[in-house]
């Protein structure tokens, strides 16, 4: 059976379970650099050292896919956090699951940026690969480099696909 997945706004408390929404709206701040700079702090913790991990920075510039769309699969990073910070303004989708030996479709929640968030994705939470909304949508990537296998892949049969909406 194909169930359909409507995305929900993107929210602090509503992505909690999944890691941290990266976004100056309501976060903790204090000037710095004798008063000129707001510096909105720790907005979300890099977790690499797994297995001598180091961190990295890198930038995605991915393509939408055609609405709407079935999922047929998901992938989560073992040994790391990951962030997508959006380069622009644009909104994003992101597609997440409880971290866990596996996924079941049932699991599945959706949500939609403002355009001015980032997510960091906590070790181990099954998440669907980029979504972008518009050609050419870049991010920030922060992540983990080095030893181990660090993506986990799982893939739906056709009775647990869903397919996603905005």
């Amino acid at each position: 059976m194909l169930s359909v997945l409507k995305a929900e706004p993107l929210t602090k408390a509503a992505f909690k379970p999944f890691g941290d929404v990266i976004e100056t709206e309501g976060s903790r701040h204090f000037l710095i650099n004798n008063g000129s700079t707001e510096r909105f702090h720790r907005l979300a913790d890099v977790d690499v050292s797994a297995a001598q991990g180091e961190p990295i920075i890198s930038i995605f510039r991915a393509q939408p896919l055609p609405m709407p769309f079935t999922v047929k699969m998901m992938e989560r990073h073992p040994l790391g956090s990951q962030a997508f910070i959006p380069r622009g303004e644009e909104p994003f989708l992101v597609l997440v699951a409880p971290p866990g030996d596996g996924v079941n479709s049932d699991q599945l929640r959706l949500f939609l940026t403002n355009g001015r968030q980032g997510v960091n994705y906590s070790r181990g939470v099954w998440h669907h690969p980029v979504l972008a909304l518009k050609p050419d949508q870049e991010f920030i990537i922060i992540d983990r480099a080095g030893e181990g296998n660090n993506c986990d892949e799982i893939y739906f049969d056709s009775g647990q696909q869903t397919v996603v909406e905005i």
